[in-house]
């Protein structure tokens, strides 16, 4: 059984996703951190074009690669924060940090090997209608998303509102 030409393209996105995802939380640099964030969102959208789903593929484009980065950008530049965020971090926090990755990894292998989940009622290979999907994402009852996301929307306008008073701010007391 050879490897075919989507698994080897599946693997070098998944490797670039990690690389990037790695990057974009160790990087000294906010602005360099939101790009390679970029393209951790683009490579999700890669993903999921790879495996058939073109509709959340072009949602992830749009949305997550397009507005969410969009917005953090601004808000970098706004805030005027593209400064060195290198910081000195304590052996007890690291440790820490360190523990806590380990339990959480083996916690998400605990719970992905002892549970079946829902992908016997998926059809795999079929895409569900963009018109079916589109009435799960407004709708207002149960496993239907609007309220999720109005929350967000007044959750990303909050972190415009704030980013704008504190470039106002910092603006202010400069001119002093």
């Amino acid at each position: 059984m050879g490897i075919t030409l989507q698994e080897i393209v599946f693997y070098v996105v998944a490797a670039a996703i990690m690389v990037c995802s790695v990057l974009s939380v160790t990087t000294g640099k906010i602005l360099r951190a939101a790009t390679y964030l970029l393209f951790v969102l683009f490579g999700t959208g890669a993903i999921y074009g790879i495996l058939g789903y073109t509709f959340l593929g072009a949602v992830q484009l749009m949305v997550y690669a397009g507005g969410i980065v969009v917005l953090y950008v601004f808000s970098i530049l706004l805030t005027q924060s593209d400064k060195n965020m290198k910081y000195k971090i304590g052996k007890a926090k690291l440790v820490s940090v360190l523990l806590t990755t380990l339990i959480g990894a083996a916690l998400v292998l605990f719970l992905v090997f002892t549970n079946d989940f829902a992908l016997n009622m998926i059809p795999q290979g079929e895409e569900l209608p963009a018109r079916e999907i589109g009435l799960d994402l407004i709708g207002t009852g149960k496993y239907q998303y609007v309220l999720p996301f109005e929350v967000v929307g007044v959750l990303l306008l909050a972190c415009m509102i704030g980013g704008i008073l504190i470039a106002r701010k910092n603006k202010e007391e400069e001119e002093k």
